[in-house]
């Protein structure tokens, strides 16, 4: 498979700078297998059926992007994922200025520093924060910012409501650098309308790093290898999803952070395991699906390992057809755009 397979015309024109309000007021295209449906987000309820699980990521995301100064040097810093050992991965801006054992400041606050332990060729660095847990939680509200995606357009750094509206009504677990966006179209009042059409919610945690906007850079695909995230199932959320499909319900996946993660963790007959660890599971078409039933996911960047994902999901030629018919019916894409709702196809 090469990238090119994957490519797309997408008119800048198409891509949300800003989230609908309220936020399931956003347009859904259920991709259906008799094809796809025009609808919003509010629909949800009646397209799912009662005893199927709606399985949502609770991760936070967290203000990750720092300017260190290193002596008179500034250097644009983007956390990337917490190790075991405390320290952080993290992106930087001009790495090759950083060397082990370098001490780092940060504008913003005047308490926080780090020293440099290793220093990566492609670009990433390994530091090790003077504070932890509450106090370094504390210490990157006052010192971060936001991480958006490149193509949201903040000339000045996020607004203000970039905090909220970036941050999804499932939010619990401090730790992701970017939101799992499909997370971000849902309201208290569509969970109550989930709620009372009978399907279960159940979530579970994986913290998105700053590698999910890393573009694919290796024609072969098969060559491509995915940026580890770390993700938990509990043993209650195991059994919850497990015991719905058992009694006959689809596992709904909200975003493909949830799918890569009950994926990963799901035996060859599709059970459910608990799980806490890392996640580099590079899904490409012609994947078995093992867990997953339905997907709901926003629209993806053209040559990405997500639009690949979706392809693997429906199928490539339906997510073609699926996304032509957005781009004619000037769907909104990207993290604060519009969502799919797409039924698994085995036919490929």
């Amino acid at each position: 498979m090469r990238l090119a397979d994957f490519d797309f015309d997408l008119p800048s024109d198409r891509i949300a700078q800003h989230p609908v309000r309220p936020r399931d007021a956003a347009r859904l295209l259920h991709v259906a297998r008799d094809g796809p449906v025009d609808r919003v987000v509010r629909d949800l309820p009646g397209l799912l059926r009662a005893g199927d699980v709606l399985v949502a990521n609770d991760t936070r995301v967290i203000p990750a992007q720092l300017t260190a100064r290193r002596g008179a040097a500034h250097i644009g810093i983007t956390l990337d994922q917490p190790r075991p050992d405390g320290a952080w991965h993290a992106l930087a801006r001009n790495a090759r200025r950083l060397h082990a054992g370098d001490e780092l400041d940060f504008a913003g606050d005047a308490d926080l520093r780090a020293t440099v332990l290793e220093r990566h060729d492609d670009g990433g660095v390994v530091l090790a924060f003077n504070q932890q847990d509450a106090a370094f939680a504390k210490a990157l509200q006052r010192a971060g910012a936001l991480a958006l995606p490149p193509y949201i357009a903040r000339p000045g750094g996020p607004l203000p409501e970039d905090r909220q509206d970036y941050q999804t009504v499932f939010a619990d677990r401090e730790g992701a650098v970017a939101a799992p966006t499909a997370g971000l179209h849902f309201t208290p009042a569509l969970l109550s309308a989930l709620d009372s059409r009978g399907i279960a919610r159940v979530t579970v945690t994986l913290h998105v790093g700053a590698g999910t906007f890393l573009p694919v850079r290796t024609d072969d695909v098969l060559q491509h290898r995915m940026h580890a995230e770390r993700g938990t199932i509990t043993a209650a959320a195991a059994a919850a999803i497990n015991a719905a499909r058992d009694a006959g319900g689809r596992i709904v996946a909200v975003g493909t952070t949830s799918l890569r993660l009950l994926e990963t963790a799901a035996s060859e007959n599709g059970q459910i395991g608990p799980f806490t660890g890392d996640t580099d599971l590079f899904i490409l078409p012609g994947y078995r699906f093992r867990a997953v039933d339905v997907l709901m996911t926003n629209f993806h960047l053209p040559r990405s390992t997500l639009f690949m994902l979706v392809c693997a999901f429906a199928g490539t030629e339906r997510m073609r057809q699926a996304y032509a018919h957005a781009m004619k019916g000037e769907y909104r894409f990207y993290s604060y755009g519009d969502a799919c709702l797409l039924e698994r196809n085995d036919g490929g």
